[in-house]
């Protein structure tokens, strides 16, 4: 009687329940993270274990996702699998099948650290040389995802502040393990740069985790950023993210549009300058006008003071000046205020007592003659 009541199966009919029951009793997708261990590609399928050090499961992708994945995790990795459940009734076996793979943020961070530290030691990363950027670009290239919300906010700054800036856009993959097509496209840049004249070069993505933008962090393009020959800017995610690639950069900005704004001047402040320069320009031309006609008054001032005429009657007034001198300061004068000069007989000048003797005969000049006398006697005066 028990052993009627106990269900019996065949091992089909027994595996098909437990995989119809996971069925009906399991999400039908799900996250589960966990470190990858041991991955690796067998007939286009991606093996791996996954584990968080107490148990693990078995995880599949298969070939037809595999190329639809943007990474590809690495034996140590922290991953969360985007998965569900798959049970083979044949033998048995469950496994995770992967819808997708990303990467753990402790993995970006290792990663991270280990690019930084490796480019730091060569010197690729060296704030000393990076280059300065062009004042007023002729032509940039915009590399980013086409389209996105990314390119539309640069092209619509540039619009804004500098349209005279040619943009040349060039389409690149920005998320996944695209690291192989953004270096053959840096080096095809490099490579054609005689030719298009680039002045700068923005690579720039849009907003989204720190995980999606592992492809930053990659040594290779990395390398190629730092070897390209004219500047590089990188406008990658949040102001908060920063990756390798925005290390050995020339300058990093915080976002795509901040990356527009520290290349192109503002045609707003350009022309605020322009005014500014016309109005001092008209200043100076004012000035100098205003200083000519000075100099030019001056001048004629000065032929005007050498004119012939001009220099008879400042002659004329000099020699007038002079004549009214003499004749202020001329003897006659001073006779006719009742004084009197001496001489001697032969109109020499008598200046001092000790010049005359007894006896001689001196001639006493007054206003309307003279008087002959003889000295009788001499009495100099007393000091």
């Amino acid at each position: 009687m028990i052993a009627d009541a106990i269900p019996s199966y065949s091992v089909k009919e027994l595996n098909n329940a437990v995989g119809s029951l996971l069925e009906r009793g399991f999400a039908p997708r799900f996250l589960v993270q966990g470190c990858a261990s041991h991955p690796q590609v067998k007939k286009g399928h991606l093996w791996l274990n996954l584990t968080d050090g107490e148990a693990s499961i078995t995880v599949v992708c298969w070939a037809s996702r595999l190329q639809q994945l943007g990474y590809l995790p690495a034996d140590g990795d922290g991953i969360t699998v985007v998965g569900k459940l798959n049970f083979w009734a044949a033998r048995a076996s469950l496994a995770v099948q992967t819808i997708d793979i990303r990467p753990s943020l402790s993995t970006v961070e290792r990663r991270f650290e280990a690019v930084k530290s490796l480019l730091t030691a060569e010197g690729v990363i060296d704030p000393a040389a990076r280059r300065q950027l062009p004042s007023i670009p002729r032509r940039i290239a915009l590399l980013t995802s086409v389209p996105s919300s990314a390119l539309a906010d640069m092209l619509r700054t540039a619009s804004e502040r500098w349209p005279l800036t040619e943009l040349l856009i060039v389409p690149v993959p920005v998320q996944g393990a695209v690291a192989p097509q953004l270096c053959s496209v840096l080096e095809q840049l490099s490579r054609a740069l005689p030719e298009i004249d680039l002045d700068a070069l923005v690579l720039a993505r849009g907003g989204g985790s720190r995980e999606d933008l592992m492809v930053f962090d990659d040594e290779q393009v990395c390398r190629a950023i730092a070897c390209f020959p004219c500047p590089v800017v990188t406008g990658l995610g949040h102001e908060d993210d920063l990756t390798v690639a925005d290390l050995v950069a020339d300058h990093r900005a915080a976002t795509p549009t901040a990356a527009i704004v520290s290349l192109l001047p503002s045609r707003t402040t350009a022309l605020q300058t322009v005014r500014q320069q016309r109005q001092q320009l008209g200043q100076q031309q004012r000035w100098r006008l205003k200083r000519e006609m000075e100099r030019l008054l001056q001048r004629r001032q000065a032929l005007k003071d050498v004119h012939p005429r001009t220099v008879l009657q400042q002659s004329r007034l000099q020699l007038d000046q002079r004549r009214q001198l003499l004749k202020a300061l001329a003897p006659d004068r001073w006779l006719s205020r009742g004084f009197a000069k001496v001489t001697r007989a032969d109109g020499t000048l008598l200046q001092s007592s000790t010049e005359a003797n007894r006896s001689d005969a001196l001639v006493i000049h007054v206003r309307d003659g003279t008087i002959d006398v003889t000295v009788q006697s001499v009495q100099p005066n007393s000091e």
